[in-house]
């Protein structure tokens, strides 16, 4: 019998019930997933990809993808085939101060046994080996060059040095090629074999994938230029790699100016078409030399065409294309005969001549018959235009459709909306449950007011307006206010101001707007649907014309003669063709960013040269917040800070889709910019980058001014507020305006007290001591029209100091 010590043993519970499962009739579908832990029965594959496919269908899918891709590749490299095809353009661009793109181009030539003339400008060199023609374009160190070579190259060579760093300079010309948008990219060094170390060839080499690394992650392989077999691998890249290219380029004709004559009646350049077709209806521009009509298109074979098999487009002076009664002209502005006035405008503008109250959104307030007076909003297409002028008012069509392939992404929806604070309107009220006042006030009864002494009064608001000087400092809350003087009639410094309910939904009447305007405004491009317009021109641009791989002469009418003596065969020139409307003025739009480790914010109305597209502007734009808002009106900002994105706002030609803007600030020897800290002494620097938006005449831009007072006495929800208006009738004129203080409260004027601007206020919920009491006003800002670039962006002679300076840090090293 076994004794009793302890063996493990245990009894079952005799006190623990356990109950089966509860087994549903019905599962979710996630319960379902989950029991099935990946498995799929052939019965419930639904869509194509899920269905269960035999081997002798995959093999089919397959051979249908590989076919299907290399059809694509063929549409792709179609250009270039043939012994007649079109040449690949590459750009050559040194960052170095010893950077030498002619010895680069003999080296890349010489490991292919390639021989070839170099000579200044671009110039064409065949390649036997890889059966292509290559179009190099050796630059200098200019940045206006750099910026056109990459603009019509399939691709990009980057010169290192491996003994200098890459200087200011340098650098700008990168970061400038990289935003404006570049097709593939290739990057080499020059002078390894100066260093004798081999160890610190593999630790130079290193440093400097490092660095184009950091702009360029891509690219994992840098080419020597001392090693023939490296110049030969890229030799084969240049040939057989297919260019990503650029979106907007290849929507519109382009060429390379190969070469220019300017005769009598016309210019003729000369070059091979690429992109889409070019069509002699449509304008082109020509780097900067500006916007011009053709006159004729001809054909420019480099050789005798045969029987067979020609891409040349015929023999030399053969007429390829020719204007029509439909082609574009030069007018950027509509006639001035324009009808712009409507029956319903004449009803909408009677508006009494004489107020005595502020216009808050549609309505005036205290007219002289106390009365509301509505303002009806004016049709957007005036009536009684003739064909003519029609063509200045793009209006919607069946293009607009969804889901096309040709539509870009919402950019309005690319600016993140600022919540709203209490300054803008009803969105930044407290609501009911907010509690705002911090402590009992001292008047707990009612007074009577008491008219309060002229000196005394002045003193006091000299010691307001003092402490709250050091808070806006530090804190930066209201950066719209204002601060009136006490001799200045606020109705009269304020006359174009006018008052809004919410600063996102309250509609803008614009007939209160119309004697303020430029007068180019009722003349420039009114788009009415953004969308079906960009379509309609983008589908006309991809038939007809001539076809990309010709050789053409394009004949050009009207080339000033200041572009003759300005013109250097030196110098890379495009011809870009521009799409429908494109050389029309009208409100354009481009969201700017500016970068976090910016060292100073960029000021509204400042002078900056912008280039987007094919063209460069003087502009002084104004800045708005983005965003999409009901009644399409923006906040002005007077700034932009570093980090920070904002749209900017100019008069001028249109452009079709999305393409990149560099916006460029010139700086002036002696003056002094402050948090500038950058160590870099160009005369331009590039600071800040966007993208274009559609443009639009009806985008209300309304600066903000923001008059604050102070509670003087506090009796539960009634206030007395000073130091906000300095006359009675001041605040009889701005009595319409809602007021809001600083912790969300809102209310409104009750009553003038006495003479000096005081006035008695209601407001939703009892009020802090030391809160701030406020009311917004807006006026509508116009932006101003661009002017385009004259000269260089960079003039190279305005650097020869830091270039010597760079090779004497070089020497000394």
């Amino acid at each position: 019998m076994p004794g009793a010590v302890a063996t493990g043993h245990s009894h079952r519970p005799t006190t623990k019930q356990r109950n089966k499962g509860f087994k549903s009739r019905k599962a979710t579908k996630g319960q379902l997933r989950d029991a099935a832990k990946g498995r799929i029965e052939p019965g419930q594959r639904k869509t194509i990809h899920q269905q269960a496919m035999s081997k002798l269908d995959r093999k089919n899918r397959a051979k249908q993808r590989q076919q299907e891709k290399a059809r694509e590749h063929a549409r792709e490299t179609s250009v270039f085939a043939g012994k007649d095809g079109a040449p690949r353009n590459v750009a050559v661009i040194p960052l170095c101060v010893d950077g030498d793109a002619v010895a680069a181009i003999k080296a890349l030539n010489e490991s292919v046994e390639a021989e070839a003339e170099i000579k200044e400008g671009c110039f064409r060199v065949p390649v036997t080996r890889f059966k292509q023609k290559l179009q190099y374009f050796p630059v200098t160190r200019d940045l206006t060059a750099c910026l056109d070579a990459a603009r019509v190259a399939d691709f990009v060579v980057l010169i290192l040095s491996a003994e200098h760093e890459v200087d200011p300079l340098g650098e700008l010309i990168i970061r400038s090629v990289e935003s404006q948008g570049m097709s593939t990219l290739f990057t080499v060094i020059q002078g390894l074999n100066k260093i004798e170390a081999a160890k610190q060839r593999l630790s130079v080499i290193s440093s400097l994938k490092s660095y184009i690394t950091h702009f360029h992650p891509e690219q994992e392989k840098l080419c020597s230029l001392d090693n023939r077999q490296e110049c030969a691998n890229l030799m084969r890249s240049l040939c057989n790699t297919t260019p990503k290219g650029v979106r907007w380029r290849d929507e519109r004709s382009w060429m390379l100016v190969e070469d220019v004559n300017f005769g009598g009646e016309s210019t003729v350049v000369t070059g091979v078409v690429r992109g889409k077709g070019l069509k002699a209806d449509r304008l082109v521009q020509v780097g900067d030399w500006g916007t011009f009509q053709i006159e004729k298109i001809t054909a420019a074979p480099l050789a005798a065409p045969k029987p067979e098999g020609m891409a040349v487009g015929g023999a030399e002076g053969d007429a390829l294309d020719a204007p029509t009664e439909d082609q574009d002209e030069l007018a950027e502005l509509a006639p001035e005969e324009v009808n712009m006035e409507d029956d319903d405008m004449d009803a909408a503008s009677a508006v009494p001549e004489q107020k005595k109250g502020v216009l808050l959104d549609e309505h005036h307030y205290f007219s002289d018959d106390d009365q509301v007076i509505a303002l009806q909003m004016p049709k957007k297409v005036p009536k009684g235009t003739s064909k003519y002028q029609a063509a200045w008012f793009l209006d919607g069509g069946e293009e607009s459709e969804d889901g096309s392939d040709l539509e870009d992404f919402e950019m309005e929806d690319a600016l993140e909306e600022e919540p709203a604070r209490p300054e803008d309107g009803i969105e930044g009220a407290a609501g009911d449950v907010a509690m705002t006042e911090g402590a009992p006030t001292e008047y707990a009864k009612s007074v009577a007011f008491v008219e309060p002494d002229e000196d005394e009064d002045a003193m006091g608001l000299e010691a307001y307006r003092k402490q709250k000087r050091s808070e806006a400092e530090d804190d930066l809350e209201f950066p719209d206010e204002i601060e009136l003087h006490p001799n200045v009639l606020a109705r009269e410094r304020l006359a174009k101001y006018r008052g809004l309910k919410s600063l996102r939904t309250s509609p803008w009447v614009e007939e209160e707007d119309r004697a303020h305007e430029p007068e180019e405004w009722r003349r420039l491009l009114q788009i009415q649907d953004y969308q079906a317009a960009r379509i309609r021109s983008a589908r006309e641009a991809l038939v007809g014309g001539v076809a990309p791989g010709t050789r053409v002469h394009v004949h050009l009418r009207g080339v000033p003669s200041e572009v003759r003596a300005s013109h250097s065969s030196g110098r890379p020139l495009a011809l870009v063709s521009l799409l429908r409307h494109e050389h029309k003025r009208t409100a354009m739009n481009i969201l700017i960013n500016l970068p976090a480790d910016a060292t100073a914010p960029i000021k509204s109305k400042e002078e900056l040269v912008v280039q987007y597209g094919p063209r460069r502007f003087v502009i002084k734009p104004l800045f708005s917040q983005g965003g999409a808002t009901p009644n399409d009106v923006h906040k002005y900002c007077r700034y932009i800070h570093p980090g920070q994105s904002a749209v900017a706002t100019f008069m001028g030609p249109v452009a079709w889709g999305s393409m990149p803007a560099l916006f460029y600030k010139r700086i002036v020897p002696g003056e002094e910019t402050p948090h500038d800290d950058d160590e870099s002494d160009l005369p331009l620097k590039l600071v800040a980058t966007g993208t274009t938006m559609p443009p639009s005449t009806s985008r209300v831009i309304a600066k903000r001014a923001i008059l604050t007072g102070h509670p003087y006495h506090i009796h539960k929800k009634i206030v007395t507020v000073r130091y906000m208006f300095f006359n009675r009738e001041d605040v009889e004129w701005f009595k319409a305006l809602p007021m809001w203080t600083r912790r969300g409260r809102t209310g409104f004027i009750k009553e003038p007290l006495g003479t000096h601007g005081y006035f008695k206020a209601t407001f939703d919920g009892r009020i802090n001591p030391q809160d701030s009491v406020g009311v917004s006003l807006y006026k509508r800002v116009w932006p101003r029209p661009a002017e385009p670039l004259r000269g260089l962006l960079l003039d190279p002679e305005q650097v020869p100091d830091l270039v010597e300076d760079d090779a004497m840090d070089a020497d000394a090293e």
